[in-house]
């Protein structure tokens, strides 16, 4: 028997128009089309068969890239959604479908990523029965709420335009992660009576004005502001609003890995959390928009006494959450941005440039990062031969540390995609994937070590089959290279479990119909990329590689956690 909390209450989905006898799978395709759903990424199976079945009804309207395992639909809708701005949609078989894509449904919601994730379920009167049926696991919504922001179940074809209508909702409002829907198979099978959905359309929320005020006064008169800005800036697509209120205060704008991209790495106020220990103990008024600001605030150079904190962000919990903030908005970014911009220049003291000051910053913090090789070389490499609106996918890597540690120059927002604080290893290939199937016009490097690689290494089928033109670079030191170095480092050079056994990964890609190559220095990538690139086919790049020094004592100076 379903247990109440299952069953979720929701607003009317009806929309104007005829009622239609559809199959639940039907209702549910047709409900996609009314968001404006473009691209699925599934995997199909015997409970989706009716959801397939309508999917193909509409290849004309909706387009669906199937993939070897479910953890690539998860990890290649979230790549399209933080491409696009748009709403990635997944699709799954349930129980061990479900558990397959969980990583990159939770690397989405470290990400505020906004994916649906639509999942089947055993017949709607055997679920909770315990009977042992094909794909059965115990509370499988209790299982996807770990990993998402809502989740519910349809359980007639009547009630999926409700249900879909309650997740396109919540997807796009408040702090943005992804949602689930699961729906029986005998569900997708019936037919009924449906009625249309409306389309959901975001809103941007707007905060309280008298702390917006505060704020503004607080900034203007500040001798010293600065600003820190994360993911949600680039949620909201605040990066103009950001750039004219750094520009007013003349504040040094420090992105966390996420929010890299949200100002041009060419602009002057445009800094990284390396610099951060140079910058926010001389600052007297501290902006933090859209981050959690969790690195800061477990650092020896964290906030101090005497510093006033304004936190803005969209999730009412995260306001001093990691560190007391004095003036809190709960607000959208591009809202609240927008609002400061617009009001500080009232209260705004004169201002002199900081460009010689913050260029030397900028020079300083390039100086320590640039000592750390070979990886500066790899990925300065990559960035020479990347236009400037390419997107690199980053991973557990070492060279993909140090690129989303603020080495890598990143002159657009959403070009730069990591798995944040998941640090989800292997998530990168597939997440190249999405990203580039949101992006066609434009090039996309996935960058890669031997064993992040190997996790999704069966998608390489994926990438030839949908002629998706991502560049792999595999950088091939054959371990899980942190884990050894830890124990050399840290347990006496007891190695265990750390080092791998690899294919030729030149003949791997060929195999499969990939473009494969292989280079051993810094300038011969550089070549090999833009070659690959200029090809616009799915190519692979090995890059044999040893040991390579830690960058975390550079990327994350004075952390305590």
């Amino acid at each position: 028997m379903d247990r109440e909390v299952d069953r979720v209450p929701v607003a009317s989905g009806r929309g104007r128009g005829p009622v239609t006898r559809l199959t639940g799978g039907q209702a549910l395709v047709r409900c996609l089309k009314a968001q404006g759903i473009e691209v699925v990424f599934g995997l199909p199976g015997v409970q989706l068969d009716w959801l397939f079945d309508a999917l193909s009804q509409e290849r004309g309207a909706i387009t669906v890239y199937h993939t070897r395992h479910e953890q690539a639909v998860s990890y290649m809708a979230d790549g399209y959604a933080r491409t696009t701005g748009r709403i990635g949609t997944c699709v799954m078989v349930p129980g061990p479908g479900v558990l397959n894509a969980m990583a990159g449904l939770a690397t989405a919601y470290a990400c505020s990523s906004p994916v649906l994730c639509v999942t089947g379920q055993i017949p709607s009167h055997q679920i909770g029965a315990g009977r042992g049926l094909l794909h059965e696991i115990k509370d499988q919504l209790t299982a996807l709420r770990s990993v998402t922001k809502w989740a519910a179940r349809a359980s007639t074809p009547e009630e999926i335009p409700e249900i879909a209508r309650e997740a396109f909702r919540q997807v796009q409002t408040g702090h943005v992660r992804p949602v689930a829907v699961e729906i029986p198979l005998d569900t997708l099978q019936a037919s009924a009576d449906v009625a249309p959905m409306d389309p959901v359309a975001g809103e941007r929320q707007a905060g309280d004005a008298e702390a917006i005020e505060r704020a503004a006064r607080a900034l203007g008169r500040a001798e010293r502001p600065i600003i820190f800005a994360g993911g949600g800036v680039i949620r909201s697509a605040a990066w103009e609003a950001l750039q004219r209120l750094a520009e007013i205060l003349q504040a040094p704008v420090v992105m966390s890995g996420n929010g890299i991209g949200a100002l041009s790495s060419r602009h002057y106020l445009a800094q990284t959390m390396v610099a951060g220990p140079d910058l926010l103990p001389a600052a007297d008024v501290v902006l933090i928009a859209g981050t959690r600001f969790l690195q800061p605030a477990s650092a020896t150079w964290a906030p101090r006494r005497g510093q006033t904190l304004i936190q803005l962000d969209i999730d009412p919990e995260e306001i001093g959450r990691n560190c007391p903030a004095e003036i809190g908005i709960v607000a959208d970014a591009g809202w609240g941005l927008g609002e400061l911009a617009a009001r500080v220049p009232r209260h705004n003291r004169k201002r002199e440039s900081r460009r010689e000051e913050l260029t030397a910053v900028q020079q300083r913090v390039h100086e320590r990062l640039f000592a750390i090789q070979p990886q500066a070389a790899y990925a300065m490499a990559i960035r020479e031969a990347l236009p400037d609106d390419g997107i690199l996918v980053s991973e557990s890597t070492q060279v993909g540390y140090w690129a989303q540690f603020g080495g890598f120059p990143v002159y657009h927002p959403r070009t730069l995609l990591t798995s944040g604080y998941q640090g989800t290893l292997g998530y990168g290939f597939a997440t190249a994937l999405g990203a580039q199937v949101g992006a066609p016009g434009r090039k996309v490097v996935s960058i890669n070590g031997d064993g992040g690689f190997m996790y999704n290494v069966q998608e390489l089928a994926t990438m030839v089959l949908h002629r998706i033109n991502v560049v792999a670079v595999v950088f091939n030191d054959n371990a899980y290279g942190n884990v050894r170095r830890i124990q050399q480092q840290s347990f006496g050079g007891r190695l265990i479990a750390s080092n791998l056994h690899n294919p030729d990964f030149v003949k791997l890609a060929e195999s499969f119909g990939v473009d494969g190559r292989r280079v051993e220095r810094p300038e011969a990538l550089r070549t090999a990329l833009e070659e690959a690139l200029s090809r616009d086919r799915p190519a692979l790049i090995e890059v044999p590689v040893g040991e390579m020094p830690s960058a975390w004592e550079v990327v994350r100076p004075g952390h305590r956690g």
